[in-house]
């Protein structure tokens, strides 16, 4: 499925204000406010876009697994139906499956020694904890929307921070505003003020407070095909300590690319790009200025995304 233009520009919206008011939306997009609210429904329902939540964790970490023949699909499946799990992809190369998985500093050893190693189908795995943030899928921007219409869609209150920070301890209240926003980033101040048994001035003061202080992040999530976005891959880049940090905010300013972490480990970024065809790859990798300032590239193609941004995107 590809999206027509409203509906990419919608869901560009949506990806730079996950809350973002159809009347306002409507207003910049110069579009009528009923189509667009029609329009973004139908979207959010059919699950094309879905606007979720995710708690962060003051540690994360890149898991790449080798499963035995036959064994990837239930393995990827089992590794999305982890709670502690944001994306899940099987690839090609010399890994089949890939997992993030966020966590406290403590139990990073229980995960790795423990609990990943009785995952079905596992024959070995390699961890890389990421160091730095240079963009997360909540800040990928693919080429929709022009500079102005960005500018006025951009919320304040749900920055691409790239900074792993430790939760804060919350009250029951804030801790089922979290949890439902997690599950349903749209879901209106009335709705969550009804879930809490609270005002809704009060859910509206308390969930921009979780989401200003980074205690809940939301994104919208939308599969690269439907804007025409075929070819997604992953680059494993390695690249010496002076060249590091310019070559991570380099790829953070291109809209191929959803998702560059600075990792510990053999390679030292890793980048999840998305472009139109093979062609589009192979130029991006050999014809891009940030290449020069790697010293080594390994490619491996997303063959299929189980989950993304927390949600399981496929159930069979």
């Amino acid at each position: 499925m590809v999206l027509d233009v409203l509906e990419r520009q919608i869901a560009a919206a949506l990806q730079l204000d996950p809350r973002c008011p159809w009347r306002k939306m409507a207003a910049v997009l110069g579009e009528a406010e009923r189509t667009v609210a029609r329009r973004g429904s139908q979207l959010l329902e059919s699950g094309v876009v879905a606007v979720v939540g995710v708690r962060p964790q003051p540690a994360a970490v890149l898991i790449e697994m080798r499963c035995a023949p036959g064994t990837v699909r239930a393995a990827a499946k089992a590794l999305a139906q982890r709670d502690d799990t944001t994306f899940v992809y099987t690839t090609t190369g010399t890994g089949d499956c890939l997992a993030e998985i966020f966590t406290e500093p403590g139990r990073m050893g229980d995960v790795l020694s423990e609990e990943l190693p009785s995952t079905i189908g596992l024959r070995d795995s390699t961890s890389y904890p990421v160091l730095r943030y240079f963009r997360t899928i909540r800040g990928w921007r693919p080429q929709v929307l022009g500079t102005d219409r960005v500018e006025a869609l951009r919320s304040s209150l749900t920055p691409d921070s790239g900074v792993l920070e430790a939760r804060h301890t919350l009250n029951r209240q804030d801790t089922e505003l979290a949890e439902a926003l997690c599950a349903d980033g749209r879901m209106s101040y009335e709705a969550l003020g009804r879930r809490v048994g609270v005002s809704e001035a009060t859910a509206r003061r308390r969930s921009e407070w979780l989401l200003g202080n980074n205690q809940v992040q939301l994104r919208a999530v939308v599969e690269p095909a439907v804007f025409g976005l075929n070819v997604e891959a992953l680059l494993w880049i390695r690249a010496t300590p002076r060249h590091l940090e310019r070559l991570g905010m380099a790829l953070a300013e291109l809209p191929m690319v959803r998702y560059a972490a600075a990792i510990a480990g053999d390679y030292q970024i890793v980048a999840d790009v998305t472009v139109s065809d093979m062609a589009a790859l192979y130029h991006f990798i050999t014809g891009s200025d940030w290449a020069q300032y790697a010293s080594s590239v390994d490619v491996s193609l997303l063959l299929d995304a189980r989950k993304r941004g927390g949600r399981i995107t496929r159930v069979s």
